[in-house]
């Protein structure tokens, strides 16, 4: 029945922190973006290199989001890379605070976490 995952959507406290963050640090291809006047609100289509899409919106004064402890719900999102290091070393390049690099004890796969601008944990994860 499902084919795959087509995208995922995050709401972002501040448009154009997080667009910075998904296109310049992380490297996002935009696909489209556009101005929803009657929700005064942006929606920012992007595009990962596999063909899943990221859409980024904004709202005024959205509710923060329970993370800590972990609220019931979507936990985080994980990107695949070719290596977590140089991932990490791209990241921290960019002041981005990651948590150290592990691996997966079923898997044997390397991975670690960070965070959007708006503390929504992310996942890197070797392929």
């Amino acid at each position: 029945m499902l084919n795959g995952i087509h995208h995922a959507a995050i709401i972002c406290s501040d448009y154009t922190r997080s667009k910075t963050f998904y296109t310049q640090v992380l490297g996002l291809k935009v696909l489209a973006e556009h101005y929803r006047a009657k929700r005064d609100s942006y929606k920012l289509d992007l595009q990962l290199p596999d063909g899943s899409q990221l859409e980024l919106f904004s709202f005024p004064e959205p509710p923060q989001r329970p993370s800590y402890p972990e609220a019931c719900g979507l936990r985080h999102l994980a990107f695949v890379v070719t290596s977590v290091e140089a991932a990490v070393e791209h990241l921290c390049a960019h002041g981005i605070a990651v948590e150290p690099v592990r691996v997966d004890e079923y898997t044997g796969k390397r991975f670690t976490f960070f965070q959007d601008p708006d503390g929504l944990p992310l996942e890197l994860y070797q392929a």
